[in-house]
């Protein structure tokens, strides 16, 4: 099988694939901000929470449920900040990962990549991962909502956690990102092979 790509070219698409996956899967789990509530442990994503509190109207106190789950619809996420993120997040993790399956096509498919392709590629990746970054930075805006503060002792606001904690979904979404700006980038302006130039 034909490949269309240079070994630089097969390095970027496999770590590509690495920071698409890193970034989606941190994006995705509701492990950004950890804290707890009425004892039982609270975690956040941008659009996810884990534990809540529900007010059982038959015994009159509130219980908390220990499921995760999305919030209900798009304006039940508790801050504009964290809205904003889940967008431009979202929007950033699809790039990274159209770039990563082009890539790994690429490795299969003759004549697919060029060295031109893969520039643009390059680029795409380093606007998804900037618009990662974007979200990631924007995250801690939204610390300060009446939701956020409940789970960290009333004590946090914006860039700051007060008892809470940064989860590991956060630190992965970030080391997605930071992986396709720095190194996917680079190694997408070798990853074609040159045309061959044919005489007619």
């Amino acid at each position: 099988m034909a490949s269309s790509l240079t070994r630089a070219g097969v390095v970027w698409a496999f770590l590509s694939s690495l920071s698409a996956a890193a970034s989606c899967v941190g994006f995705f789990m509701p492990y950004w901000l950890l804290g707890a509530q009425m004892g039982k442990p609270v975690s956040f994503g941008t659009f996810r929470r884990c534990s809540y509190p529900v007010r059982d109207e038959a015994q009159g106190f509130t219980v908390m449920v220990e499921q995760c789950g999305r919030y209900a619809t798009f304006q039940g996420i508790p801050s504009p900040e964290w809205k904003i993120c889940t967008v431009v997040t979202g929007v950033g993790c699809g790039l990274l990962l159209l770039v990563a399956l082009t890539a790994l096509v690429g490795c299969c498919v003759s004549e697919l990549i060029s060295r031109a392709v893969g520039r643009v590629a390059g680029g795409v990746q380093f606007a998804g991962a900037l618009l990662i970054g974007s979200g990631c930075a924007l995250y801690p805006l939204g610390w300060g909502s009446e939701e956020v503060r409940q789970t960290c002792s009333n004590t946090s606001g914006q860039f700051d956690l007060g008892s809470c904690e940064v989860g590991w979904a956060f630190y992965c979404t970030g080391a997605g990102a930071g992986g396709a700006m720095l190194l996917c980038t680079w190694l997408a302006c070798f990853a074609g092979k040159k045309r061959k130039q044919y005489p007619y």
